[in-house]
């Protein structure tokens, strides 16, 4: 019996298909990273969010808690489920999920709104713990922003296949944060991480945010 078919992922979630392509103009006529396509929450994360310098610890926190959650899905699935997710970890401040027993873990699995691995639950209720060590002692954003001398790294690439997958300084910081208790923190999810709260700037030179939110702000 023949096997069916794969299914084919949408263009905009198969990286292979925007590897080697420069922006995008959307039907607004702004010109894009090509990655977010004309989804409206993927292009309005893209405009307003990704690349922009996040200094709060407890944002910082959420980002990296959603970044694990990631791991062997599309970010765009996440993003549709981050307000269930939000309600699920208690708006995701870090000493109620740290205080987290096995009853709210099995109440999390059979949360149909959020991703439902025991793993990733249980690793973000441990990193959880682990943010309060850090918080306490030099606070979270000062901990992660020091890894850039307190400064985006702003690569300006001209095409995604400029974009790398980890780099020697996510491979540092997730190994500090895997020596610190935080789990779900490869290198991949780290520089995903970076990426998306400014630690480092990877849009696109012609994307029409590059460069936009740079400069960090208290």
């Amino acid at each position: 019996m023949t096997p069916p078919p794969k299914a084919v992922a949408p263009a905009r979630l198969n990286p292979a298909s925007w590897r080697d392509a420069p922006s995008a103009r959307g039907v607004d006529h702004k010109t894009r990273c090509p990655w977010c396509g004309d989804d409206p929450i993927y292009v309005a994360y893209h405009d307003a969010e990704w690349g922009r310098p996040e200094l709060h610890s407890r944002a910082l926190y959420e980002k990296l808690m959603l970044d694990g959650f990631q791991a062997g899905l599309s970010w765009i699935a996440i993003l549709r489920k981050r307000d269930a997710f939000r309600r699920a970890f208690e708006g995701f401040a870090p000493e109620r999920v740290a205080a987290f027993d096995e009853t709210k873990v099995a109440t999390l699995m059979q949360d149909a709104g959020i991703v439902r691995n025991r793993a990733k639950i249980e690793g973000a209720i441990a990193s959880a713990r682990a943010w309060l060590a850090i918080e306490e002692r030099q606070g979270f954003s000062a901990y992660l922003w020091d890894f850039v001398d307190g400064r985006p790294i702003v690569n300006n690439p001209r095409s995604m296949s400029d974009v790398p997958a980890r780099t020697a300084l996510s491979e540092r910081l997730a190994r500090d944060l895997k020596a610190r208790g935080f789990k779900f923190c490869g290198p991949t999810i780290v520089y995903a991480f970076m990426q998306a709260v400014g630690m480092v700037d990877d849009h696109l030179v012609d994307c029409f945010v590059s460069g936009a939110g740079n400069a960090p702000s208290a």
